[in-house]
Order: C-alpha cells, then structure tokens, then sequence
C-alpha cells in the first residue's frame, strides 16, 4: 500500500483507516492513518477495464454516433426534434459527407419563410454535430420583428457522450454526473471560475479552463459526443497518477480531480498551514465554527462550497464519561457495506454501519483528557454541515487478501433523502437530497466498464461513453452503483 505524507494535513486520534472511517478527511484525497500518514484506499491492481463490447453506440467512420432512445425515438444532442427540409438541403448544400460550414444567410432565409427554428445536421471531420439557429423572421415593412430573440444562438441540454479515449471510462462516467450538477455547471458555463482562478497553483489555472472547456462543448448543442483528449491532458499533469490509458478507480478520480480543481480556484492562505487551537469553554457549535472557520482561511474556494461537509467525531470515556469532540471535513463519505447481509440493504443500512458507536480498546485506547490516562472509549460520527452536493463512495472493493467485489444491490432514494438521523444538531431539520448522477460499475476487480445514469429535467438517462439512450427510473437502483451524487433540495 503506498503512503503519501503531507504537513498539511490534521491529524487526530478520532480519525483511523478501518471499514467506516476512510471517507475523505479534509482536501485529501487519500483517507488519514492512526500514524499520520495518509494511506491510499485502493491498489492499483482493483483498477477496472472497460469492455467495449458494453457499449451500445453506433459509430460510422467519420465519428458519428447515434443516440438511441427507449421512450422517444430519435433525437439530436439539442434536445430538439430535427427537422427534415428538402429546401434546406437543397439551398444551404449541407449534405452527408458535404462541408460542415453553415450558410446562415440562407438559414435565415428559410426561417423566415416557416417563422421557427432550424435544426441543422452536418457531418464534418470530427463527426456529427447538430446546431439549432433561432432566426428572427423579417416584419412586412422590411425591419427585425421583436416576438422572438433578436441574436442567433446555440441550444443543448447535456445530452452528449464522450469518446472513449482507451480505458477512460471511469472519468467519463464522473464526468457525466459533474456536467449535470447544476452547482457544477452553472459556476462553470457562466465562467464565474475565471474571478477565482489562482496564478500560484501547480496548473495555473489550467485543469479548470479545460474543464470549463469541455463542459461548454457538451451543452453548446452541436455535438452527439465530444472527445475529452485536452482535459484528460491535463488530469495527467495535475495528477501523474493519470498518465496513459491504464485502468483507474472511478472514486478515486474524482478525489484527485477535485482537489485539482480546488488549488486552481483556491482563494485561501497560502504558505504553510498554522492550526490554531480553539479556546477552552466553546460549546459544540461554536467549536465547529472555529474549525470551519480554520479549514477555509486555507482552502476557500467554489470547490470547497459545493462538495465539502464537516463531520463531528465524539469521543466517551467509559470511566468518567468525558466527552471530548472534534470536527473534520469530508469531501465524500465512504460506506461500507455490512457483511452480515447479503440482500435487502438499503442506503440507510450503510450509514448505520458508517455511524456505528465503535469501541477502542486495547492498543487503540486514546487518552482521556479529563482522566489524564488512556482509557477504554466510544467513538461515533455524525454530520454537523451538509453540503450541497452530497457525494457518496460505496464501498464494494475489499482490501482483504483476496480481492473481491461485492455486488450487493443497494436500494437507495431517488428523491427525499433524509439524513436527519445523522444529524449532530436534532433539534435543526437536517436538509433532503435529491440524487442526480450515478457511477455505475460492472464486472469485477479486473475487469469491467464504468457508466452514468444522469437525471437531465425531468427523465434519467445513461452515458456509456459516446452512447447515450434514456433509462426507465426503475432501473436507476442496481447492484452496480458504485458513487451517487446528490443535490440538497432547496428550502420550500
């Protein structure tokens, strides 16, 4: 198992790598050991290959692929039905195999005939792409008419896929689920990340243009799939881990990604971390603040709004029944999945276990500060700030000897989680989530591919690389879910 040290990084005795404690600690990416150190969570023997012959895409040799919809038939990556006009083809001359170069003067010419939309497809070099022009139609005495928008612009709702670049599935699949968190878009496609991109981080800002890159291409509404090749570029220099095409974890991706992204839009500190240690007499909630309060003067960022929450570990000493407390943020939460059932889990079942009151005991006895001595304690978890974008890791990759999978299925919500439970302040409603992206794996330790099954509106669809087809809600709970993305509800 490979360590990585990092003086940045807080320890404390609440924390150890066993089954429920390896959510990810702080802006780490790899969970915190009782030395110190921090440990990575997987070998690099659990990497899964795709199988290409999982993909459902068909592909021709230019590039294109086709969408195939369960429910709907057809459709462009717009979201709009293409229209068939024997004019447009013969006036604009965009025919199969013609030139992709779109003569909008003639465009307008139609529309102004027909009074709506135009959806053209054209096959270019890079494949198909499709782009929806908006054109004013003319009034009778000659000027622009004002009952539709008065500027030419592109329409698309997300449903893309990307190319697969060899054994990139993994990232595919994060990446669909980030693309459609609408926190994550939003910030991106608006380009609000180019206030907060950092000059002094190892990338200089690189990984999140690419990223911004990549995500305006796939909601620009004029591909089927686009090619990830420039951002997975610069993965691998944010992160050598990902030089080459060898296969990868898709969890762990996402932990390198996002602390990727963090340093290059982070506004905190900079220099070496100073921890202050907070003043006797704090309540609970006034020490959380100050934690939080710590954590952020180093790591602020957009990252950090949407994705970081802070856990609240409470220890109990069995002799003088001291609690002493302290607060950790976590970028995910990592759930095991108990053994002791082999069906009729459900997500509620794995917080259970991840929440679990634990016993130290013997080498694991912590110091009592109250009794001044180690003594027998009680550790647990609960959450003290829920972020907006709730990401969890279930965990199906056994560390033991052998290597193994558990394909347990999971049954979890689609909408209203509730988390109250979990709560460390029950007298406050703890928010509810709504689930939008899964990573989906399938195969076993040595094998297998990596999908994403996304909500776009109101309908779920699957992403196996540059294939995209809708997906029955029914189908979205299997026993290949691997990493769940959820979105807080907003207050009603």
């Amino acid at each position: 198992m490979v360590e990585y040290n990092n003086s940045s990084f807080s320890t404390s005795r609440h924390l150890r790598t066993n089954d429920r404690t390896s959510s990810s600690i702080l802006p780490t990416l790899p969970s915190i050991s009782s030395t110190g150190s921090v440990t990575s969570t997987y070998r690099s023997s659990y990497r899964a290959q795709p199988r290409s012959s999982l993909s459902s895409q068909s592909s021709s040799s230019n590039g294109s692929s086709t969408l195939a919809s369960r429910h709907y038939g057809s459709y462009s990556s717009s979201g709009h039905s293409r229209l068939a006009s024997s004019s447009l083809s013969r006036t604009s001359g965009l025919q199969a195999g013609g030139s992709s170069r779109i003569n909008h003067s003639e465009i307008e010419k139609i529309a102004n005939k027909y009074r709506r939309s135009v959806s053209i497809d054209s096959l270019g070099s890079s494949g198909r792409s499709s782009e929806v022009v908006n054109v004013e139609p003319a009034a009778p005495n000659g000027r622009i008419s004002h009952d539709v928008p008065s500027k030419l612009s592109l329409s698309g709702n997300g449903l893309v896929g990307l190319k697969n670049l060899g054994n990139t599935c993994f990232m595919n699949s994060i990446l669909q689920c980030l693309s459609h968190s609408t926190l994550v878009r939003e910030y991106f496609l608006s380009k609000k990340y180019k206030l907060d991109l950092s000059s002094t981080s190892k990338m200089q800002g690189r990984l999140a243009e690419e990223f911004a890159s990549l995500l305006h291409d796939m909601w620009s509404g004029r591909h089927d799939s686009v090619s990830p090749n420039k951002f997975k570029s610069a993965v691998a220099k944010s992160a050598p881990r990902f030089v080459g095409y060898s296969q990868q974890d898709s969890q762990e991706f996402l932990r390198f990604f996002m602390e990727g992204l963090h340093e290059d839009l982070n506004k905190g500190k900079k220099g070496k971390r100073k921890i202050e240690e907070p003043p006797k007499g704090l309540t609970d909630l006034q020490l959380a603040e100050h934690r939080w309060s710590g954590y952020t003067s180093y790591d602020n960022s957009a990252i950090v709004d949407i994705f970081v929450g802070l856990l609240k570990s409470t220890l109990t000493c069995s002799v003088c029944d001291h609690k002493s407390v302290t607060f950790d943020p976590f970028w995910d939460l990592s759930l095991p999945l108990p053994r002791s059932k082999t069906s009729g889990l459900n997500l509620q079942s794995c917080f259970a276990e991840f929440t679990q009151e634990e016993i130290l005991d013997g080498d694991e006895k912590p110091t009592c500060e109250n009794c001044k001595k180690r003594q027998k304690c009680t550790k647990q978890f609960s959450i003290e700030r829920f972020p907006p974008i709730l990401v969890l890791h279930l965990k199906r990759f056994s560390e033991v000897r052998y290597r193994t999978k558990l394909s347990t299925k999971v049954d979890f919500p689609i909408e209203n989680l509730d988390l109250s439970d979990l709560s460390s302040q029950s007298h406050l409603c703890a928010p509810k989530y709504d689930l939008v992206g899964v990573s989906n794996h399938s195969g076993n330790t040595f094998s297998g591919h990596y999908i994403a099954y996304c909500k776009v509106g109101s309908r779920w669809h699957r992403f196996s690389d540059s294939s995209v087809s809708s997906i029955s809600r029914n189908d979205i709970v299997s026993s290949e879910a691997y990493v769940l993305f959820y979105e807080r509800q907003k207050p009603r």
